[in-house]
């Protein structure tokens, strides 16, 4: 029997930050196998390197990174869309257990360097671990809010994020502060869930599925006003309705496809 969905408001960025953070810092124990229905991005069973697949990344991807890094917990391969260059300096927002900052530290290069930042400490804790496991020399973890990032002006040369932005209660903050941290000319590569239209109250209230990335969703329109607003050009956000199956597959039997779409969010800041 199915329990009834726990409520909250969405209008609390502190609740919100609150139900992502005590939700995510448990992903990190839960078997290596698959994560578990609202952990997060997913609530497939199958294994994490399948879910990885099934998304975009290839077998050699998942390969080349420490065991442990993948959590299953993506909605697309941001790196697949970055064209990443030896050399470039790398964000990775909501960086998790490390797994797109692993693969963009290999796309980057001994002269490039990726920077990922975490709300979660047991995430951050579990990202440590597997960058010694790696001995990856240009790797670094750090902890902090993507709506306030620990990172100076201009610094970095693309901004990743794999479905995390969709949980941030200020979101048009996160794109105001990765623009901040962009040098010009640099871009934003995302996969994040998009709404395809309002969402209804009993899926915008419910806890589970705003932890689940399903609930802090916006509308396309909204996310490009947002990053508009903050200064970026060229922005395309491109939803991947050939994934449709894996979104109802997060919570099965709600129909979630419907009203909510992983998506490629690409932008750039004027040089």
């Amino acid at each position: 029997m199915n329990s009834k969905p726990k409520a909250f408001s969405p209008q609390d960025p502190h609740a919100v930050r609150d139900a992502v953070r005590e939700r995510y810092g448990r992903v990190p124990q839960q078997d290596a196998g698959g994560c578990v229905p609202s952990s997060g991005c997913c609530g497939s069973s199958a294994p994490v390197d399948a879910a990885a697949w099934a998304l975009g990344y290839g077998r050699a991807d998942t390969a080349a990174v420490p065991e442990g890094s993948n959590l299953g917990l993506g909605c697309g391969n941001p790196n697949g869309i970055a064209g990443l260059r030896p050399g470039e300096v790398v964000l990775d927002l909501g960086s998790g257990a490390g797994f797109d900052a692993f693969l963009a530290a290999r796309a980057v290069g001994p002269t490039g360097r990726v920077i990922g930042v975490d709300m979660t400490a047991e995430m951050l804790q579990t990202a440590r671990a597997n960058l010694q496991k790696s001995g990856a020399a240009n790797v670094e973890f750090r902890l902090g809010e993507i709506e306030h990032l620990p990172l100076a002006d201009a610094s970095v040369d693309v901004v990743l994020s794999n479905c995390v932005i969709n949980l941030s209660p200020e979101k048009p903050r996160v794109f105001a502060e990765a623009f901040r941290v962009l040098r010009p000319g640099g871009r934003l590569a995302i996969s994040d869930v998009v709404a395809r239209g309002p969402l209804p109250a009993e899926l915008r209230h419910d806890l589970d599925l705003y932890a689940g990335c399903i609930a802090g969703a916006a509308p396309i329109a909204e996310l490009e006003a947002m990053l508009a607003a903050a200064g970026f050009a060229d922005v395309r956000i491109r939803p991947k309705d050939e994934l449709g199956d894996v979104v109802d597959g997060w919570f099965p039997g709600r129909g979630l496809a419907a009203h909510v779409a992983s998506a490629d969010i690409t932008a750039t800041k004027p040089a």
